[in-house]
């Protein structure tokens, strides 16, 4: 088969409602199978290669966006069951919560206010703009969260749901190793960890090892979205540049 035939093939895939479900779900088997083929090896994170593998797809045929998500937005709408989903691993585990309450009610507040004011830090010391300072300070929470908070702030939406899902990859990427470095193998903090810090996508890699660290991580979703929902405006209308 020519290219040119190879072309008008994809011309004609393109507009079909399918194209954006099979190119999405194709791309995750094949990340996932580079993961296998190399040993679980957290670099090859089946996300991360998903992103990388559609854009890169989508930037060489120049098929816009809007078209692929036109296919794609199933499974755009069934990420809010799938974290729903999520409550499965909560409620089996509820007594190790009830036991823990105390050191988790701690952890998040901590976690939540160290990302916020991390990020917006970072970008200022970085010479950054104001409105990707805004972006930055809602990163660690899921990306509708994030969205509407960045919203609310005066941040980019777009960029704020770019950062939060970079913080998610980014967790699902480093979470084991600086976990192992530390020495920590409770498999509460690893949960509490890739829910605070990488929302859906670090809570998923966490339930993938363990139920209770996908309880914990379920939990932190949860509890992050809403004390960062309350606590980034707050502490942009106090903090000194902004004022």
């Amino acid at each position: 088969m020519n290219t040119s035939a190879l072309h008008d093939l994809w011309v004609q895939l393109t507009p079909t409602p399918l194209f954006g479900l099979t190119l999405t779900i194709l791309s995750y088997l094949v990340g996932h199978a580079i993961q296998r083929a190399c040993r679980g090896a957290a670099l090859a994170n089946p996300v991360l290669i998903s992103i990388l593998l559609i854009g890169g797809i989508l930037g060489i045929t120049g098929t816009p966006y809007r078209t692929y998500f036109a296919g794609a937005q199933l499974i755009h709408f069934l990420l809010g069951p799938a974290t729903v989903a999520l409550a499965v691993p909560l409620v089996r585990n509820l007594g190790h919560l009830r036991r823990s309450l105390p050191g988790i009610a701690l952890a998040l507040t901590a976690g939540s206010l160290v990302s916020a004011i991390g990020g917006i830090a970072l970008v200022e010391i970085c010479g950054g703009s104001r409105a990707a300072a805004l972006s930055m300070a809602p990163k660690a929470v899921t990306t509708p969260i994030a969205i509407e908070v960045t919203q609310t702030v005066g941040g980019i939406p777009s960029l704020g749901a770019v950062l939060a899902i970079a913080s998610g990859v980014l967790v699902a990427i480093s979470i084991q190793s600086l976990l192992r470095w530390a020495k920590i193998t409770d498999w509460r903090a690893f949960g509490l960890a890739a829910g605070t810090v990488g929302s859906g996508i670090g809570a998923a890699h966490a339930i993938s090892f363990d139920e209770i660290a996908g309880a914990f991580a379920a939990l932190a979703i949860g509890l992050n979205g809403l004390l960062t929902a309350l606590m980034v405006p707050t502490l942009v209308h106090f903090w000194p540049h902004f004022r």
